[in-house]
């Protein structure tokens, strides 16, 4: 058990190593609930939001041959091969 120390902004530091074992980090959010023979602090778990561009590139395809641009496909060619497809 850990004992901790009111500051004179009225704000406390929990222990490192209570902090890693929560998971809380920079920002983390407690409940604070006053019960009859003290203090309850409860996390609070928050859904964390990722921007999409940080997941770019993270799956890689596997290649099929050579690479081919937009200017390889000639758009007539495009439509005659999906027409012989359909039936």
């Amino acid at each position: 058990m850990s004992t901790l120390l009111v500051s004179s902004k009225g704000q406390i530091v929990l222990p490192a190593a209570l902090r890693r074992r929560l998971g809380m980090g920079a920002g983390a959010r407690l409940e604070v609930l006053e019960e009859s023979d003290g203090l309850k602090l409860r996390v609070i778990r928050s859904v964390v939001t990722t921007d999409l561009t940080g997941l770019a590139g993270m799956v890689k395809a596997t290649t099929r041959g050579v690479p081919r641009c937009l200017a390889d496909f000639a758009p007539a060619s495009l439509l005659t091969r999906s027409r012989r497809r359909k039936p």
